[in-house]
C-alpha cells in the first residue's frame, strides 16, 4: 500500500525563506523545510494497482503553467500554522481538474474545501505567543514563483515524521 498525494514542491530559496520562520514558537513541531510542499489534493492509502490507474490519469491532464505568490500566515484550528497560498484562479483550475481524474478512477470525492497553503508546523494548544507569532508574520510575502509541473507524492511515516517521495511529476504547459 501506498499513502499518496498530489502537491506542488517549492524552489529551494523558498524553502530556505520559509525555514526562517519556524523558531520562537513553543511547543511548536516545526516541519522539515525539505518536506514545504503546497498539497493539491490527499489521496490517502491505495494499492499498486490504484496507484498505477491514479498516475494514468494525472498523466492525462492539460493545463497551463502559472505562478504562485505565498503571503499570510494562519492556523487551522490548534493543530497547524501554515502559510497562505494568494488566490490564483490557474492553481484552482488545476485542483478540480486532479479532483476529476480522481473520482474517475474511483477515488471518493474530496469533500473538504480547498485551501491552498504550505504548513510551517504542528502546534500543541493556543496561547499569547502564537497569536504574537502570527501578528508579527502576517505580511510575510513571498516574490511568486514558477509552477511548471505537479507531483504525484509518496509518504511514509517514520519516528522523526513524515518522508515524502516524488512518484512521478506532470507537466504543466
Amino acid at each position: 500500500m501506498l499513502r499518496l498525494f498530489t502537491g506542488i514542491d517549492l524552489p529551494p530559496e523558498l524553502k530556505l525563506d520559509l525555514s526562517r520562520l519556524a523558531g520562537g514558537l513553543p511547543g511548536a513541531r516545526w516541519i522539515d523545510a525539505g518536506n514545504y510542499h503546497i498539497t493539491l489534493r490527499f489521496i490517502g492509502e491505495v494499492n499498486e494497482a490504484l496507484a498505477s490507474d491514479i498516475d494514468d490519469a494525472l498523466a492525462r491532464i492539460t493545463a497551463p503553467r502559472f505562478e504562485i505568490t505565498l503571503a499570510g500566515i494562519g492556523t487551522f484550528g490548534n493543530r497547524q500554522l501554515w502559510v497562505g497560498v494568494e488566490r490564483n484562479d490557474a492553481l484552482f483550475h488545476l485542483h478540480d481538474k486532479i479532483e476529476r481524474a480522481l473520482v474517475r478512477v474511483g477515488l471518493e470525492p474530496d469533500g473538504r474545501r480547498f485551501q491552498p497553503h504550505v504548513t510551517l508546523a504542528r502546534l500543541k494548544g493556543n496561547d499569547a505567543r502564537l497569536q504574537s507569532f502570527i501578528a508579527g508574520n502576517a505580511l510575510h510575502r513571498t516574490a511568486p514563483f514558477p509552477v511548471r509541473h505537479f507531483s504525484l507524492i509518496a509518504s511514509y511515516q517514520t519516528k522523526a515524521g513524515s518522508v515524502y517521495e516524488d512518484q512521478a511529476d506532470y507537466r504543466l504547459r
